[in-house]
């Protein structure tokens, strides 16, 4: 059971009425992608103490989107934000209750108007899920 998160993880950045109840979620950002981890608790998980499979995809959404972010404004490209056109989720693996659970984003195409993101979900070197997704770009940052 873990109950501290990894080295380079602090309290992630951005809170919403959304994720609130997940809380506390952490964060490391780096120039090519935003890490999203968090120590399970019930709350993220389904009656038999499995990590939600829906909770493992709004985790790996919120990951891709703020790595495309990331990536663009490394390239000086900001935008107002991002909206998910699709996002896939293939589940491959379960972690429990008190597990440490994180994600590691590749942003693979930052285009004119989308970006496309792949998502590893892991339980310490175990993979739980992949997922993909495509972002709309929306408007230019002031």
């Amino acid at each position: 059971m873990t109950e501290t998160p990894p080295s380079g993880f602090s309290p992630h950045f951005r809170q919403s009425k959304f994720t609130d109840p997940w809380e506390p979620l952490y964060s490391q950002t780096e120039d090519d992608q935003v890490r999203i981890g968090v120590i399970l608790r019930d709350v993220h998980c389904n009656s038999r103490e499995f990590v939600h499979g829906g909770f493992i995809a709004s985790i790996a959404d919120n990951a891709m989107g703020l790595s495309c972010i990331a990536v663009m404004n490394s390239q000086t490209r900001a935008s107002t934000g991002l909206i998910t056109v699709s996002l896939s989720t293939d589940y491959v693996g379960a972690a429990k209750v008190g597990a440490w659970l994180q994600t590691d984003t590749t942003v693979l195409k930052i285009g004119g108007s989308l970006c496309f993101a792949n998502c590893l979900i892991t339980s310490g070197k175990e993979i739980v899920a992949r997922a993909s997704a495509t972002f709309k770009i929306v408007g230019k940052a002031k």
